[in-house]
């Protein structure tokens, strides 16, 4: 699965854009310094049902690790 496919099938599922999860994310304080990947996977996981692939993509985008 290539990674805009990643995104696509989150946004099919939550409505919602990587933005709208970085805003989420900061609101709730998880883009601060010293905040680890599962932090960011087991809240994606819990409030959003996603999996750890799909959270992984979104958690790509917060690092800037992709486009």
């Amino acid at each position: 699965m290539s990674f805009q496919a990643y995104i696509d099938t989150i946004k099919a599922k939550t409505g919602k854009t990587p933005e709208d999860f970085r805003q989420l994310a900061e609101a709730k304080g998880l883009l601060k310094p010293g905040i680890k990947a599962g932090e960011i996977v087991a809240w994606l996981k819990e409030d959003f049902g996603l999996g750890r692939g799909h959270a992984m993509a979104i958690y790509a985008t917060f690092k800037g690790k992709v486009e």
